[in-house]
């Protein structure tokens, strides 16, 4: 906020749960003011029920840079849903069509699943995506049982076709305080909380379908256990920061082996120069 704000900076958001209307407390998503301050794109711009993929962000997002433009601001993209940002520098093979109604039948029975289970069900369907996180392991299982192609496959031919990419040219800052993200974790759960989190929950019970994608943001399911009298709220929070832990662990593996480390700034924003190393960064990447 503070860079884009002292640069005329755009904001596109990178994160795959703000894109959902009405889930704002626990996605965290810029406040009314903060957006008046400085432009975002890419909040709430899909309905709950919706299946917003990857490389559907990535058209928009592009969509957006020139939006930007055309208000001579330059945008820089922020968040960390790191297949989003990948799907915008490395665009994605074109993904078969499955039937929407089939779809949702199926993903009713997998999710039913444990995650050793659908490991073992991408073992036999497609084992070069069995390693991956449950996320991924669903979509590989849907993708072979209803269109009968492999989605590691269908990556191989992307390759083999010389798939566009642009990510030499893309410049990554990555933010991580260390050791004391785990403190800060914990302070931002309970600021949400503190921000009346199961109070929009418990209005979102009555609007939002239980089978709704965006039901998956982290901490948003122990949430509605403990607004449903299945968990207190002290049980409610410990469940939330320990996902959103492990959630960062699996971004900053994510980041560490899928970005270039030759165009990675690392940042700790507890650096008394942090802002001066995020300036020297958009001077190299502009």
């Amino acid at each position: 906020m503070e860079l884009a704000k002292s640069l005329n900076a755009a904001i596109v958001s990178a994160d795959s749960r703000q894109i959902y209307c009405y889930f704002s407390v626990g996605t965290a998503k810029p406040s009314r003011e903060d957006c008046m301050r400085v432009t975002h794109y890419g909040i709430d711009i899909a309905e709950p029920v919706e299946r917003y993929s990857a490389a559907r962000w990535a058209a928009e997002a592009l969509e957006w840079i020139e939006s930007a433009a055309e208000i001579e601001k330059t945008a820089v993209v922020v968040g960390g849903t790191g297949l989003y940002v990948k799907a915008l520098v490395d665009p994605l093979f074109s993904a078969p069509e499955l039937d929407p109604i089939e779809r949702e039948r199926l993903a009713h029975e997998l999710e039913k699943l444990p995650l050793g289970e659908l490991r073992r069900w991408c073992m036999q369907l497609d084992p070069g995506r069995a390693h991956l996180g449950k996320t991924q392991l669903l979509r590989a299982i849907e993708t072979a049982l209803l269109s009968g192609a492999r989605i590691s496959d269908l990556h191989a031919a992307h390759k083999a076709k010389g798939g566009r990419t642009s990510s030499d040219r893309a410049c990554y800052l990555v933010i991580d305080p260390g050791p004391a993200l785990s403190v800060r974790i914990e302070s931002r759960v309970d600021s949400m909380i503190a921000g009346g989190w199961a109070d929009e929950v418990r209005g979102l019970i009555d609007r939002v379908p239980r089978y709704a994608p965006a039901w998956k943001a982290s901490g948003y399911r122990a949430m509605r256990d403990h607004v449903e009298g299945l968990l207190d709220l002290s049980s409610a929070r410990e469940r939330i920061i320990i996902e959103t832990r492990q959630y960062a662990k699996r971004q900053r593996t994510w980041f560490r082996h899928q970005l270039p480390s030759a165009a990675v700034t690392h940042l700790n924003p507890d650096d008394p120069r942090a802002f001066d190393v995020a300036r020297e960064w958009w001077e190299r990447a502009e």
